[in-house]
């Protein structure tokens, strides 16, 4: 018995020290085997420039990558209209990226039986855990000028079963009475967040994306105010020549980017400004705010038919509001290390607290019909949160991420004058991701990502009743993949 444990315990340890060494020996050849990079293949190909123009590290853009987007994928030279590109050209890039994730959430209560008998005897509360290989969803990005001034991005994506969407489809005026401060998009596009989620440097589930701009306090209606998604609409944007001062406006239609107008005609606002300025050798750092206010439907027409009352698709009324607001920092302390700070304060009306409006799943399931009255103790819930982000970028070909977000309830729905009034922390979240990101090339043709990430996420109440109480939920996932484009 002895003689067999020793030996266990000694290749256990012959084991552990080999894989030591083998991690030392990868670590080495990453980091020694860094050289220069290029730029993303669809604007690299035009341009020739390399990835460390454009880029801290594919897809994160830098202060000169930004300026090339706000003056829609422009260098504003000769060579941005299409007339003096080579007939060969063509600005499209593929994307998609094959991982293998480990996801173990906990407390989930799953049926028990009992010996000899087939049906559930019972329920229990246990850690579920999968893991394996995995592909993502395939992005098809194309984008670039019509004509000198005149700029477009057209972006077919599918989730992993190849079911398609329009993830962004925009034209834009450029520089409109030859002037930076006056530019001009509409159709479907993203937000103009400074932290943008579409150049989200994570992967897993949770960790890629900003839980601060898809947060909804739970069993809330209203998924109208999420500032991660793309949305239908009309964005006016300005910038100083050297990009220092920017603002935007946009008026968005108030479906969470859903096209054929499900819902009805609300309307929502969202608008930024950001000032930078030169901190010597630490770089350029920029401060700014955001604010989404707007309004959505919590009632919905109906028609009686063989099956029953249905809601009517697109005659959402009853407009109700909502707003999320914060400010944004980005902070430069030398060529290597960056923190990106985003604060959030949001409410949403007492109606769609308690439901009504529209699930994630797109059913109206509480309807706002006329003589409908909120419950005793009903209130707009609010809510705080921050966001810290910082990188390491050792150079182009590698950065080290981390993430923290934590979004705290300050009021809940179903305030003290209720029945059954809502704990205080019901639903808070906080999450923390650690990854790194290795580009072996990226050439003008193709790139290449080796990425590594873990995300941890805890929420509060949100798991099965134990007792008298809700419990809490932690799921975490570990993923690994190659991310590459061509």
């Amino acid at each position: 018995m002895h003689v067999t444990r020793r030996l266990r315990m000694r290749n256990f340890v012959h084991f552990a020290t080999s894989l030591s060494a083998v991690s030392l020996i990868l670590a080495a050849l990453v980091i020694t085997c860094s050289q220069p990079a290029n730029a993303l293949p669809a604007f690299a190909r035009k341009y020739g420039l390399r990835c460390s123009a454009c880029h801290e590290s594919w897809p994160m853009l830098n202060y000169f990558g930004q300026k090339f987007k706000d003056n829609g994928y422009q260098l504003m030279n000769d060579r941005d209209a299409p007339i003096w590109q080579n007939p060969g050209y063509w600005p499209v890039t593929f994307r998609i990226t094959p991982i293998w994730h480990r996801v173990s959430t906990g407390k989930v209560l799953v049926d028990t039986y009992s010996s000899g008998i087939a049906t559930p005897t019972g329920q229990a509360v246990q850690r579920v855990t999968s893991s394996g290989f995995d592909l993502s969803g395939l992005d098809f990005h194309t984008g670039g000028t019509l004509e000198k001034n005149i700029s477009f991005y057209v972006l077919p994506s599918s989730d992993p079963t190849a079911s398609f969407h329009f993830e962004t489809v925009m034209g834009r005026l450029d520089n409109l009475f030859g002037s930076p401060w006056l530019n001009v998009k509409f159709g479907k596009f993203e937000l103009d967040n400074l932290l943008s989620e579409k150049r989200i440097l994570t992967l897993t589930g949770n960790g890629g994306i900003y839980q601060l701009y898809h947060f909804r306090p739970q069993g809330d209606g209203n998924i109208f105010g999420q500032m991660g998604d793309n949305q239908l609409g009309l964005e006016v944007m300005g910038h100083s020549y050297n990009d220092r001062t920017r603002y935007s406006a946009a008026l968005l239609s108030s479906n969470d980017g859903q096209v054929e107008l499900p819902y009805g005609s609300g309307y929502t606002g969202f608008f930024t400004a950001s000032q930078a300025f030169d901190a010597g050798r630490a770089g350029v750092e920029r401060i700014g705010f955001y604010a989404m206010v707007g309004e959505a439907p919590t009632t919905w027409l109906t028609q009686t038919g063989p099956s029953g009352s249905t809601i009517l698709p697109g005659s959402g009324i009853g407009n109700k509001s909502f707003s999320r607001e914060g400010f944004v920092g980005q902070f430069y302390f030398g060529p290597h290390v960056d923190l990106t700070v985003v604060t959030q304060h949001g409410e949403d009306n007492a109606w769609f607290g308690q439901g009504y409006g529209d699930f994630i799943d797109g059913v109206a399931t509480a309807n706002n019909t006329t003589g409908t009255t909120l419950p005793a103790g009903a209130q707009n819930p609010t809510w705080n949160g921050v966001l810290f982000e910082p990188h390491y970028v050792y150079s182009p070909q590698l950065i080290f991420i981390g993430r923290y977000e934590t979004i705290r309830m300050s009021q809940q729905a179903n305030g003290s004058g209720s029945a059954t009034p809502t704990a205080s922390n019901f639903g808070n979240i906080s999450t923390y991701t650690i990854g790194y990101r290795y580009n072996p090339f990226m050439t003008s043709r193709a790139g290449f990502a080796w990425h590594n990430e873990y995300n941890w996420l805890h929420q509060d109440g949100t798991g099965p009743t134990l007792g008298l109480t809700s419990a809490n939920i932690n799921t975490s996932e570990l993923l690994v993949g190659f991310d590459f484009d061509f």
